[in-house]
């Protein structure tokens, strides 16, 4: 272990943070963007929409992008353009100014995520053992940041730039300095030992697809938690409008404690092991939910929804790089198109069964989703290189590793 791979570790843990701080800025004070910018009810959801959509075009983007510069340079720039986005979401004054705000935040965020998870499975691969899971815990605590923050300024009626601009002053140049340390197989820190072994693999899409399948339901988990969980506590539950706001609350911090300890249990038991266990707390959540006879059991099934889908998309990333060694970046930037694939589909699709069913049992739907992961579990152990053409290689040291450590 070198002080090259620990510095890189740390400045990407960093940024992880910084982008889990810029959105929850976002997605928390929706209410107030709509007022500001007098966005009607019924365009709210084309605006929200457009986000998640132009993230995934600049995740495809960036998969073309890798081919001739390095994941690195790319955090490095996008990281700065999101922030900066941020700023201007609340600096505008009219929509037009709002959507091209968004368009800009969008399409950073999707080269954005897909170079930062590049970046961590790489150095993963360096490390020989599992890490992936503090880079997302380290997202986690952002959003509780970031979250906090929002309250503030909704609390003392903070105008949206004023909220802004402090945070942006602050982690943008952090985020420049710290940038210098960023480390990638590209990047001439990593040793020849390290560097994975097979450039010329061929990414098959249909070997991906069950990880894609599983990042799908994952995000299709976590945004019925993001977008319903106030409502459901509310309106079915019967709760008060103060304690239909904790169970988010309470879902990131039990997601930052689950990612926090999740490397441990990766390295103890394997991938596949902590992934099925993931997806069966999930489903216990949900199903808790579905069933809770009041709003405290409620709250108990959204802890519980925190530490079991918390696991899934750092392992799904990880799984990616060990299945595809040498072609780990247009692999990760592939999968995370189906993280905002996941987020378009759960809101509309809880919401739509909740006004024509109820919402009790649109919560099953989420929970039969997430065992679908139980039936892809064995994607998640170390597996051989395989090339185009249908040959396989035996397993490299690195592959190898993964079987005790990732």
């Amino acid at each position: 272990m070198t002080d090259v791979l620990r510095r890189g570790r740390g400045s990407l843990a960093f940024s992880f943070l910084v982008q889990g701080v810029a959105f929850a800025l976002l997605v928390t004070r929706i209410p107030a963007i709509q007022d500001r910018y007098r966005v009607s009810d019924a365009l709210l959801p084309a605006f929200l929409a457009a986000v998640p959509i132009l993230a995934g075009v600049g995740s495809v983007t960036t998969e073309r992008l890798v081919k001739r510069v390095r994941p690195s340079l790319l955090l490095r720039w996008s990281q700065p353009v999101v922030l900066l986005a941020l700023l201007g979401v609340g600096a505008g004054e009219r929509m037009v100014e709002l959507g091209i705000a968004l368009a800009a935040f969008g399409l950073a965020v999707g080269v954005l995520d897909a170079s930062m998870n590049m970046l961590g499975v790489s150095l993963q691969r360096s490390y020989g053992r599992s890490i992936m899971l503090s880079f997302h815990a380290a997202y986690s605590l952002g959003g509780i940041a970031g979250a906090s923050l929002a309250w503030v300024g909704a609390h003392w009626h903070l105008a949206l730039w004023v909220s802004y601009l402090p945070v942006v002053l602050v982690l943008l140049p952090a985020v420049l300095v710290g940038s210098r340390w960023y480390v990638d197989d590209r990047g001439g820190a990593v040793g020849e030992a390290e560097k994975p072994a097979g450039e010329g693999q061929v990414l098959v899409f249909k070997w991906l697809l069950p990880l894609c399948l599983v990042m799908t339901v994952a995000y299709i988990g976590d945004s019925t938690v993001s977008n319903w969980s106030a409502k459901y506590l509310q309106d079915v539950l019967g709760s008060s409008e103060q304690m239909a706001t904790v169970p988010y609350n309470v879902y990131m911090v039990t997601t930052l404690l689950g990612r926090a300890i999740g490397d441990l249990g990766v390295r103890r038991f394997g991938a596949v092991a902590v992934v099925r266990g993931g997806a069966l707390v999930a489903a216990g959540g949900f199903a808790v939910v579905a069933g809770a006879p009041g709003a405290w059991v409620g709250m108990l099934g959204f802890t519980l929804l925190g530490l079991g889908l918390c696991v899934l998309v750092p392992q799904t990333f990880a799984a990616a790089g060990r299945l595809f060694p040498g072609a780990s970046d247009a692999a990760v930037a592939r999968l995370n198109v189906f993280n905002y694939v996941g987020f378009l589909i759960g809101s509309p699709l809880v919401g739509a069964l909740g006004d024509l069913w109820s919402y009790r049992g649109a919560m099953l739907v989420p929970m039969v989703l997430v065992l679908v992961t139980l039936v892809y579990a064995r994607s998640f152990a170390a597996q051989p290189d395989r090339y185009g053409g249908g040959h396989e290689r035996p397993r490299t040291a690195d592959v190898g590793r993964g079987s005790n450590g990732l």
